[in-house]
């Protein structure tokens, strides 16, 4: 690489780095928040009106993030789109409770859809592209990996194997309770609702209400309905 497509980024870094050490420590009053509004705009790839970010907040390849508006985040936080080519976006209304900690490798995109709640100590990680839908609410210690560790060859180690990256969907309106963990290659369907502490590994249908390790499929969420509105 030459030293003339290294300084660019090397600026960015700094620049970074500088305005995050500035304020990024500042209490969480007036004050501190107005002033990362503000500051962070200049490092940031975009920042929309009423963004809220706590003290505490770690930003990592912030020419790559995008916070649309009114989108908040807590303390112990961490965005990381370090890399070439990401794309790390929170839209419209997304909350990130107290260390949520989401990262992006090269090549790779992970969006968050409008009025998504992220909940405390929730991991969002991965090569894949990762895409959560609008109105979804993810629990605490929650895992979602886009990508997997190879291991076909007992004679090598494992990190030296490389990955395998298919990308993760979770559509609009899902839940997923506490301690779920969400597998590279997965879509989970519309309005779908996994149980506290399920591990899935393969696609889930549409309204869906699935559970266990791995998580399977119990029930449907519109059967339910009609009873419901049969038996009021």
């Amino acid at each position: 690489m030459s030293v003339q497509s290294t300084i660019p980024k090397r600026w960015v870094r700094f620049k970074e780095v500088i305005i995050t050490t500035l304020v990024g420590w500042i209490p969480n009053l007036f004050l501190g928040a107005v002033l990362r509004k503000g500051l962070y705009r200049l490092i940031v790839a975009h920042v929309g009106r009423s963004v809220y970010i706590q003290n505490g907040v770690e930003l990592l390849g912030t020419n790559h993030i995008l916070l649309d508006d009114q989108v908040y985040l807590f303390q112990g936080v961490r965005l990381n789109a370090q890399g070439d080519n990401n794309r790390l976006q929170l839209r419209q209304g997304v909350a990130l409770e107290r260390g949520v900690d989401i990262g992006a490798m090269d090549h790779t995109s992970i969006e968050i859809g409008d009025r998504t709640y992220v909940g405390s100590y929730t991991c969002i990680m991965g090569t894949g592209d990762i895409k959560i839908g609008q109105d979804c609410l993810i629990a605490p210690h929650s895992g979602i990996f886009a990508n997997h560790h190879r291991f076909d060859d007992p004679t090598r180690p494992i990190r030296e194997q490389g990955l395998t990256r298919k990308g993760i969907l979770i559509e609009d309106d899902c839940w997923l309770g506490h301690k779920v963990t969400v597998l590279d290659g997965v879509t989970i369907g519309r309005g779908s609702v996994i149980g506290a502490g399920a591990v899935v590994t393969k696609d889930i249908p549409p309204y869906s209400v699935a559970i266990g390790v791995p998580a399977k499929v119990v029930s449907g969420r519109i059967g339910k309905a009609k009873s419901l509105h049969q038996v009021s």
